[in-house]
């Protein structure tokens, strides 16, 4: 499964694997939400509700395609958060592992929050 992920100063593409909550998301698309960022993550609000999958990460790689059950919210960390330590991407709490960027997650550089976000098949 490919997504894209679309916003007023750029794009990306990502390949989930599969998971529930992967699947989940995939009957959702396409989806408009709003960003927010926080420290060097990107994430949003979608209409999936799922429950914490077991192997679920609070550290993770940049580029990471997560899914954060407390929020209901994809969560695409580029960099470290506030709550890092040194420069790890470590997002609020355990999230559900969905696929990875394609490309360099360092284009979410250019989202800002309250931009209107798209995310469509790809």
């Amino acid at each position: 499964m490919r997504i894209r992920i679309l916003w007023p100063a750029g794009q990306t593409t990502a390949t989930l694997r599969a998971t529930p909550t992967s699947d989940e998301l995939w009957a959702a698309l396409p989806i408009e939400s709003s960003a927010g960022t926080w420290g060097e993550e990107v994430y949003f609000e979608t209409p999936v509700s799922v429950a914490r999958e077991d192997d679920a990460q609070q550290v993770v790689e940049p580029g990471t395609v997560a899914f954060w059950t407390d929020g209901d919210s994809l969560a695409l960390p580029y960099g470290p958060t506030p709550i890092s330590r040194g420069e790890e991407c470590r997002l609020a709490s355990p999230c559900n592992i969905l696929g990875v960027l394609d490309g360099d997650a360092q284009v979410l550089r250019t989202v800002r929050s309250g931009d209107s976000i798209r995310v469509e098949r790809a």
